[in-house]
């Protein structure tokens, strides 16, 4: 691969180009923070349907996919929204409502997948789950598991230790890699070719970057690669992983990105108002999702004194003066 390879573009044809209905999608972040908001906005704009969702622990992104229609298949440990919603409210309703088809899996199990299919293997094994459903009930029927290739055969698999008692344990849970079409994350920076550094904690996003095939970065800055290159410890992703580069400044609104914004507790309250009743929610997304033609357009709507009131302290990262309740 060029080294030189410009594959910065608009965030628009990003996601039109390759996200598609049916495709197996990830999301990077983790609850309240680093949600790849624009990106989720534009797939809802652009109304792209039955996709296949995998989610180690998200919030705000998962809740809106979902809530639009969009999310028919999820696989996922956990999804809240903090004080606001400590569990996502559409994607509660509709695992309630039988809306989508969805299998759980622990915070630990799904990270152990993502990393699998970062690894290139088929499966790693892992004590977490034994002794709770999640080994025991799974939401994939076999006929869907048999029809779609995409779909592995099993849930997990409880399988003897191959090293007999070896570390204290005769079983162990073998659970399968995660590879999906298409990987999303918002970074702080990022260069042309898709270097990408990330600031604070990373959660999954290294090895969904990394499992998938194809991988789109929205980032706050767009740096040239020697900046990259003064601390290259500090550069979690290779351009060799990244697909499409897209600069979004806010493009985590209105979940948090450490050193920028933190998220915004006002927003996401009414936000989780708006969640529990469904003609209600149409309404909020007509208005501040569909309503607007770009993340430009929608950081307008939400207002120059909303921004600057979550704006990260310099020195902690986050909003110290912020309204949290």
């Amino acid at each position: 691969m060029d080294n030189d390879t410009d594959k910065t573009m608009p965030l628009q044809e990003a996601v039109s180009r390759y996200v598609k209905k049916g495709a197996h999608i990830s999301i990077g972040g983790f609850t309240l923070n680093r949600n790849p908001m624009a990106a989720v906005y534009e797939i809802i704009r652009q109304k792209i349907t039955d996709l296949h969702l995998y989610a180690h622990s998200n919030g705000t992104g998962l809740d809106e996919l979902i809530g639009a229609g969009c999310i028919s298949k999820l696989e996922i440990a956990y999804g809240g929204n903090g004080k606001a919603a400590p569990t996502c409210i559409r994607f509660a309703k509709a695992i309630q409502n039988n809306d989508i088809l969805f299998e759980d899996y622990s915070n630990y199990m799904m990270s152990l997948r993502f990393m699998a299919g970062a690894m290139g293997v088929p499966f790693l094994p892992t004590l977490s789950g034994l002794g709770s459903d999640i080994v025991s009930t799974w939401g994939f029927p076999e006929s869907l598991r048999r029809s779609d290739p995409k779909i592995v055969d099993r849930k997990l698999a409880v399988v003897d230790n191959p090293f007999g008692n070896w570390g204290g344990a005769k079983k162990v849970v073998a659970v399968p890699a995660i590879t999906p079409d298409v990987t999303i994350i918002h970074v702080q920076k990022a260069d042309a070719m898709g270097t990408c550094s990330i600031k604070g904690l990373a959660f999954a996003d290294v090895e969904q970057v990394k499992a998938s095939r194809h991988v789109i970065v929205t980032c706050e800055n767009l740096v040239e690669k020697a900046e990259l290159r003064k601390n290259p410890d500090m550069n979690q992703i290779p351009f060799i992983h990244v697909t499409a580069v897209c600069h979004v400044p806010f493009g985590g609104y209105p979940t948090a990105v450490y050193g920028h914004y933190d998220y915004d507790s006002q927003y996401l309250k009414k936000f989780a108002a708006a969640a529990k009743d469904k003609d209600a929610f149409k309404a909020y997304q007509d208005a501040w999702v569909y309503g607007v033609n770009s993340h430009e357009q929608f950081l307008q709507q939400v207002g120059k004194e909303s921004l600057a009131a979550i704006a990260a302290d310099p020195e902690t990262g986050y909003s110290v003066n912020m309204k949290r309740d």
